[in-house]
């Protein structure tokens, strides 16, 4: 009898799927990465962007970072005492869960507790994100001033892009020569 052609998955795409081959590098990588360090932090972040995160990991250049994959960080490592991989590393292993990335350091336990604890870069929110600062614009401030075709004033700090959003929360502007100013 003939093969049917009806309800044929066909894949479109020209991505290969991780196999199980690259897991096992990664269970491995994370497993040498336990014997040569001394020290194993798990941290989570807020607002991740990749380019903050890059100026993170080139500041740790002598430390390595895992993100992602958490059931294969829990592989590596262990996820009971029957299983760990070296001692203790079962602890590590429950508390990687959701957002949250292993970092691999040599650093000193009270340095990289405190570097991590007071770094935070400024960057817009996502969907979902309150507003963490108010934005205050005082009236009368944003007068046109040309320098060499540019506009000058505290409007400036917002993109062009913009504008149709600040005239629906009820900030007078308009567009002159691609810039925001207020149209009062």
């Amino acid at each position: 009898m003939p093969k049917s052609k009806r309800n044929k998955i066909v894949s479109l795409t020209k991505t290969k799927g991780k196999n199980f081959d690259h897991k096992k590098d990664l269970i491995e990588q994370i497993r040498t990465c336990a014997d040569n360090y001394q020290h194993a932090f798990v941290f989570s972040v807020e607002n991740m962007r990749n380019n903050k995160l890059k100026e993170v990991r080139n500041l740790w250049k002598d430390s390595r970072f895992f993100l992602g994959k958490n059931n294969i960080a829990q592989i590596a490592l262990g996820r009971s005492v029957q299983d760990e991989y070296k001692d203790g590393l079962h602890h590590i292993a429950k508390k990687l869960k959701g957002n949250v990335g292993l970092l691999f350091t040599n650093c000193n336990k009270d340095e990289a507790i405190q570097w991590f604890s007071k770094f935070a870069e400024n960057d817009y929110a996502r969907a979902g994100f309150e507003a963490t600062l108010d934005v205050e614009l005082p009236e009368g401030k944003s007068k046109i001033s040309y320098f060499n075709g540019m506009t000058t004033g505290p409007i400036d700090q917002f993109p062009h892009s913009m504008e149709p959003y600040l005239r629906q929360l009820g900030m007078p502007t308009c567009l002159k020569k691609g810039h925001l100013v207020d149209s009062n």
